[in-house]
């Protein structure tokens, strides 16, 4: 008597949604009824896709390893392998007897690219697949002008799109029933961290990454930092942000998870509108970047603004050196990029800070500073990174006025006025009074004395005179504008 067919299996190609909750693909995948049959490939083959930086290496590898763990409390296992996805998400295919295939869909156009073409490949051996909305709350092409055109302003995207409806959050559904997996890679085996030497210590203690890790996040955030969260943003010492970039630039938590956690404190009293809704518009901040990117697939190697493709930047290792390293003699400056390289991250209003010194002070080319930004952040996001770079630099979409350049002591005195963060960051000005901690130059010698600072020694002197860069920049600028 011959034993019945095993239903074919439904193959889920994680991406960018390395979850279970609220991940639209597998959703449909358990509701089809097959098995399931779960799937990440680490693609550095195919050329046209940006490779990760280090530090967003570093969180992937955690990320997998905790969906792993999710994956085999449920059972099941995820199943890894290495090489370019067009030929191996079929070669997995044809070795499973897979029916169909289910992924989330990706709006850069490499990424767009690929998954046309393996959706026409697939399709034509009689495979059914299927793509989904799981990383936004609204897809770049829904979202239009009244001539039908993409934006190019925040303000009146952010209008249009929060008056759409979004989708509610999806639970993970009951059904757990899956395939038997084939040959999986080792995830050691990838060396997506770091060993020789081990640079990601300070990160282990910074980050959980993970689903766990994102969820502990949001609820840490809506209890403890979105209590006045619309006034104190800015203070980079302070816990009034959420860091849940890196959690939503991997797909951990979604946006629609987190919306529906702030409104649900809204709802419950816990948070006051004003505070919630300046976090929504945070999120659509992250809508608008990648309705940029869909819309405008270059936003990373090209001026938004073709303007800017005249002006004259400056090439200057020393500067870009010493602004890497946090070696400016600007405190804010430096106690930023130092953030950065110890935790992989940022605190926003400084990263505007820092972006503006370096293409500002600097004339240093924009695309370099966000290329810096792509290897050392853990929330490096193909559409956040660029759009923000270019607002800084004046050549992006609704971006900063040319003549808007931040001033990195006054910055300092206003959204630091203690000095904490400095001194966090910046140990050898720790003992500086706070009135004088953000301009150091100007202490009198008995104070840099009694603080056990030797200025060009324990601490640089400023790299540039904020005066005279400022008129620089703006002469700079001036030759490109045209009127």
């Amino acid at each position: 008597m011959t034993s019945p067919a095993l239903p074919a299996p439904v193959l889920v190609w994680f991406r960018d949604d390395l979850r279970l909750e609220d991940n639209p693909a597998l959703r449909a995948a358990q509701e089809s009824g097959h098995p399931l049959l779960l799937v990440y490939v680490l693609d550095e083959e195919s050329p046209e896709l940006r490779p990760l930086g280090s530090a967003a290496r570093w969180w992937l590898g955690r990320s997998l390893a905790a969906l792993t763990r999710a994956i085999e409390a449920k059972g099941g296992q995820l199943v890894l392998r290495r090489g370019a996805a067009g030929s191996l998400i079929p070669a997995i295919a044809s070795e499973t007897k897979a029916g169909a295939v289910y992924w989330n869909r990706r709006y850069g156009a490499p990424e767009i690219a690929l998954d046309t073409a393996l959706k026409a490949a697939l399709t034509q051996r009689d495979l059914r697949v299927e793509s989904f909305n799981a990383g936004l709350l609204h897809e770049p092409w829904t979202v239009a002008t009244q001539a039908g055109g993409p934006f190019r302003v925040f303000t009146p995207f952010y209008r249009n799109a929060a008056q759409r409806d979004t989708r509610p959050v999806l639970r993970a559904g009951g059904g757990w029933h899956f395939a038997p997996p084939p040959r999986s890679d080792r995830l050691a085996d990838w060396s997506l961290e770091p060993t020789h030497p081990d640079w990601a210590g300070s990160l282990r203690a910074a980050w959980t990454p993970g689903e766990d890790g994102a969820r502990q996040k949001l609820a840490a955030f809506i209890e403890e930092g979105l209590s006045d969260y619309a006034t104190l943003r800015d203070q980079p010492d302070l816990p009034h942000v959420s860091r849940l970039s890196p959690h939503l630039r991997f797909g951990e938590i979604s946006p629609h998870q987190a919306l529906s956690g702030l409104r649900h404190a809204e709802a419950s009293g816990k948070a006051n509108g004003r505070d919630v809704e300046k976090f929504v518009s945070e999120l659509y901040w992250r809508e608008f970047s990648y309705h940029l990117l869909f819309h405008y697939p270059d936003l990373a190697t090209r001026n938004f603004n073709p303007r800017f493709d005249a002006f004259e930047w400056r090439s200057d290792a020393a500067f870009e050196r010493a602004w890497r390293k946090g070696r400016t003699g600007y405190p804010i400056v430096d106690a930023g990029m130092r953030q950065l390289w110890r935790t992989g991250w940022m605190h926003n209003r400084v990263r505007m800070v820092v972006a503006s010194f370096l293409i500002k002070h600097g004339l240093v080319d924009w695309r370099c500073g966000e290329d810096w930004f792509w290897d050392t952040l853990v929330d490096a996001d193909p559409a956040n990174n660029p759009a923000s770079w270019q607002w800084v630099a004046g050549s992006g979409a609704d971006a900063a006025p040319y003549f808007r350049i931040f001033n990195p002591v006054t910055q300092g005195e206003k959204f630091d006025p203690e000095g904490a963060y400095v001194r966090h960051f910046v140990p050898e000005l720790a003992q500086l009074p706070a009135a004088i901690i953000h301009r150091p130059w100007e202490a009198k010698a008995e104070v840099l004395a009694a603080a056990g600072i030797v200025l060009g020694e324990t601490y640089p002197h400023p790299i540039v005179d904020h005066g005279a860069a400022r008129q620089r920049a703006l002469e700079r600028y001036a030759r490109i504008r045209g009127d």
